[in-house]
């Protein structure tokens, strides 16, 4: 239950694994999936992709909100100059999986807060977090075995970290939780910025 003080959490994302995460923080939310295709928008740069399709997502579903807070965000695998989504099939995750093998790349996550009220919007704060990962050598045996698991398929960039690729990861730099995505902590600065502080966050 949500008091006077704390308005409703509404996440604009079926993901469950951004659900688990919300979870963390320890505020109640329900889930009202935004049907926004971030497709439509530019890739390229990065930054302003995740930010406008997280920015995007949230507005989708505020527009349908009297009161409460709206959560959208949106996350990419960048390798080089190359933008990775979830794989197509099979054989497109294996060569996103080569792709990254042996070397470094970046994860990004932009997320978008919209507070709404009596029906209109009365406040809004957004923000994009860049994780690097590297990965070990993968071989082509590793690469199969690893997308025979079916684990892949579903994940930007082929991969997830929190489930059997933690083993294929020599490390990061930055955010973890950006990487399985939803940034917590730069969630919660966002919450406080619309007034819905989170363990004191200002």
């Amino acid at each position: 239950m949500t008091n006077a003080h704390t308005p409703e959490l509404i996440l604009a994302s079926a993901s469950p694994r951004r659900q688990e995460l919300l979870q963390l923080i320890g505020l109640p939310f329900r889930v009202i999936p935004s049907s926004f295709d971030e497709t439509t928008l530019d890739l390229w740069p990065p930054d302003k992709h995740v930010i406008d399709s997280a920015t995007a997502k949230a507005e989708d579903i505020a527009v349908r909100v009297d009161e409460g807070v709206v959560i959208g965000a949106d996350t990419i695998v960048v390798v080089d100059e190359e933008v990775l989504g979830k794989p197509a099939d099979e054989e497109h995750a294996r060569r996103m999986l080569r792709s990254l093998s042996g070397r470094s790349h970046y994860v990004y996550t932009g997320v978008c807060v919209v507070r709404r009220s009596r029906g209109k919007t009365v406040g809004a704060a957004r923000d994009f977090v860049r994780t690097e990962v590297r990965f070990c050598e993968l071989s082509d045996a590793m690469i199969d075995a690893y997308v025979a698991t079916g684990e892949p398929l579903d994940k930007a960039g082929a991969y997830g970290i929190q489930e059997r690729a933690s083993v294929l990861i020599e490390g990061i730099v930055g955010d973890y939780f950006n990487v399985v995505g939803l940034p917590v902590h730069r969630l919660s600065r966002l919450l406080a910025e619309v007034g819905v502080p989170v363990i004191g966050c200002r």
